[in-house]
């Protein structure tokens, strides 16, 4: 390893963070987390948290300084996601943040409030539209305030990029709805306006898929320009677009190569850096394969542009980088999951023919999470099941994790008010508080181990973002929940000393994710919308589904009582049967590519709101102070020398707010222009 080389750049670091490059010094550190405070921030229908990072103190130095060296690379990509979600993002976020540490005016009145309320939300979207929602953000300000504080703070903010904050122009980020044209009615920035969808998908049916029988993922880190009537395509890489940042990120990886823990992570960093320099989806694939096969070791990444979710036509990557920490012995506890997934591909109610006869290399862990950027922060998910290249997933396998620290900054920064007003009964009620943190990660394991890595696609259909294009990530995820909640009632869990009462786990995630499906997670969007996120879509057609199918004998049933809405299950053991009944269809949808049924599938149950019930959820949520939107600021891993100017050690800060963090961000990670 070239030691030296890595030393010298710290030592530079260790210089710049000494000249005042971060926010100063927090009360918050690690050492001092007896009483560690969750909650930083609450704002609009958002609130912002902390977490912890078990284990890093336990790590070695140079384990240290490559968590160090991987999150730096993370944060150098950020600016990346900001523009992928929208053209202008940059600018209006530059503005904006310019007259938020500038303006000497009053700070009192209504408007300024209303300003910074708008400035947090764009920034925990990374943009201006809803990070859940997809629409634009509103501001609680006028035109002519804003132009009042550019004025006094002397920030230039004019045509477009000014008047589509208070416009209808460019309404949605992402617009998957049924018939319009998707592209054209998206905001997103893998599309230079003008370009239609059909025009993409002409576009993409003549580019180059590689091998037969292994395609690339063709199309994902590039975004299609219109010139001159042409469409071409801009590839993100080292001395392409998006390369002044990418070279800041391959400088990092550089350095983490040279801490690796072993071989394998040192190849498997030497490919992603290749990949960087020059955009090559074969040497995407080369570098998901060796780190999919590297499992070695005690630190893992997951980094690059990777989820389609926010594209409408489910080809381009959004930017994201998560740095994790094993979690030791919640891994060994999962990892019996992982040992007998075929099993639960074998006894699965799929079709023969779609089903697995060799399910291989699923490696699940959980994680702490020590630093993340782009698409993953604020916002993060919970569980993430990778690579996405189908062929990849079947001859390689794929690495499931669940992000242990970040599930349980959830349950501590939580309030029970809501489950006493929308739970059905005491009985309900008692389950969830035995078995609800169960449930809820065994339905995150069973979803990203086994679900995402079960079934098949017949041979000669092509992948599910050409066959079931807008429905395919949406169809996707509700696929992974069935098999997740037809497992979860299976005495096979408590076999394999996975739960004590395998029976009343199944009860509470049944419930739980009825409640949820159909009336819970109503309050995350605004009454008279209709639900646009993939993940609640698909919640709501799995649940609406069953609740159909199951009327005749009231396996679900809908019970009206002093004036509020309850889904009361009646017949678990029913349920599990249509839960079957339902991954049976949706895994022949996906294994034939039969996009009608898709069609059918989402739009039928999954998208439409009783807008009655929505209504009611809203005004019963109202008396709750939670959000119903969380996100988190990071830890800053802070460089430890001593008189020499050699780093010795490694420290975590938290920042007190999460103002000081995204204006820190703003100052040391902004490379594009």
């Amino acid at each position: 390893m070239r030691l030296p080389k890595f030393m010298l750049a710290f030592l530079a670091i260790g210089i710049l963070w000494s000249c005042g490059e971060k926010e100063p010094a927090n009360k918050n550190k690690e050492k001092e987390n007896t009483s560690f405070e969750y909650l930083v921030d609450r704002f609009a229908d958002i609130q912002i948290l902390r977490y912890q990072v078990p284990g890093f103190d336990n790590l070695s130095l140079n384990q240290k300084k490559l968590v160090y060296a991987l999150t730096q690379a993370g944060l150098a990509g950020r600016d990346i996601m900001w523009d992928q979600n929208y053209r202008h993002n940059l600018q209006i976020r530059r503005a904006l943040e310019k007259i938020d540490t500038t303006y000497t005016g009053d700070k009192s009145s209504d408007d300024w409030k209303a300003f910074q309320t708008y400035l947090k939300r764009v920034w925990f979207s990374n943009g201006i539209h809803h990070h859940y929602s997809n629409d634009k953000l509103k501001p609680g300000f006028s035109a002519e305030y804003l132009t009042t504080l550019l004025e006094a703070t002397d920030t230039e903010l004019t045509g477009e990029p000014f008047d589509v904050i208070f416009n209808e122009q460019d309404a949605k980020k992402v617009n998957k709805k049924k018939g319009i044209d998707n592209v054209a009615e998206s905001a997103v920035n893998f599309y230079d306006p003008g370009i239609t969808s059909a025009q993409v998908e002409e576009f993409y049916a003549k580019a180059d898929r590689g091998p037969e029988g292994r395609p690339v993922e063709t199309g994902l880190n590039s975004k299609l320009i219109l010139r001159d009537g042409k469409i071409s395509e801009e590839v993100y890489k080292s001395g392409g677009m998006y390369g002044t940042a990418i070279d800041e990120m391959i400088k990092w990886l550089e350095m983490a190569k040279d801490v690796a823990e072993n071989e394998k992570q040192a190849k498997t960093l030497e490919l992603l850096i290749e990949y960087y320099k020059t955009g090559s989806l074969a040497t995407w694939d080369e570098y998901a394969i060796s780190w999919v096969n590297s499992r070695e070791g005690d630190i893992d990444w997951i980094t690059g542009f990777v989820e389609v979710y926010n594209d409408p036509l489910g080809y381009k990557g959004s930017y994201e980088t998560i740095v994790q920490i094993k979690d030791f012995e919640m891994s060994k506890q999962m990892a019996v999951l992982s040992d007998n997934a075929q099993w639960f591909e074998d006894e699965s109610p799929l079709m023969d023919e779609h089903k697995k006869k060799n399910v291989v290399g699923i490696s699940y862990k959980t994680v702490n999470v020590a630093g993340e950027s782009g698409d993953a922060s604020p916002s993060t998910p919970i569980g993430v099941n990778l690579p996405n290249n189908n062929w990849i997933r079947q001859e390689h396998g794929s690495k499931s994790v669940s992000l242990g620290n970040i599930i349980d900054a959830y349950n501590n920064a939580g309030e029970s008010g809501r489950l006493q007003e929308f739970a059905f009964d005491e009985e309900e009620i008692a389950r969830e508080k035995k078995y609800g943190t169960a449930a809820s990660k065994l339905l995150t394991a069973l979803h990203e181990v086994v679900g995402h890595a079960s079934g098949q696609i017949n041979a000669g259909v092509g992948q599910p973002k050409e066959t079931l294009k807008n429905y395919a990530s949406t169809m996707e995820e509700g696929r992974a929940d069935l098999v997740g909640l037809y497992y979860l009632m299976d005495p096979k869990l408590q076999e394999l000393g996975l739960t004590d009462n395998w029976e009343e786990l199944g009860k509470t995630a049944y419930d739980r994710y009825i409640r949820n499906g159909l009336v819970t997670q109503l309050i995350r969007i605004e009454l008279g919308d209709d639900i646009e996120e993939d993940h609640m879509v698909n919640r709501q057609w799995v649940s609406a589904w069953v609740f159909e199918r199951g009327q005749a004998d009231k396996v679900i049933e809908k019970v009206e009582r002093d004036g509020k809405t309850y889904y009361h299950i009646n017949d678990y053991a029913k349920l599990r049967e249509l839960f079957g009944q339902l991954l049976r269809e949706t895994q022949r949808i996906k294994s034939e590519g039969d996009f009608k049924a898709a069609q059918d599938l989402v739009e039928g149950y999954g998208v439409k709101v009783d807008q009655e019930l929505h209504a009611e959820v809203l005004e019963r949520n109202s008396a709750f102070i939670t959000p119903p939107y969380s996100g988190f600021v990071n830890p800053y891993i802070v460089p430890v020398q001593d008189s020499e100017g050699g780093i010795v050690d490694f420290r975590l800060e938290w920042p007190e707010t999460f103002e000081s963090q995204m204006h820190a961000y703003g100052k040391n990670y902004s490379f594009l222009k």
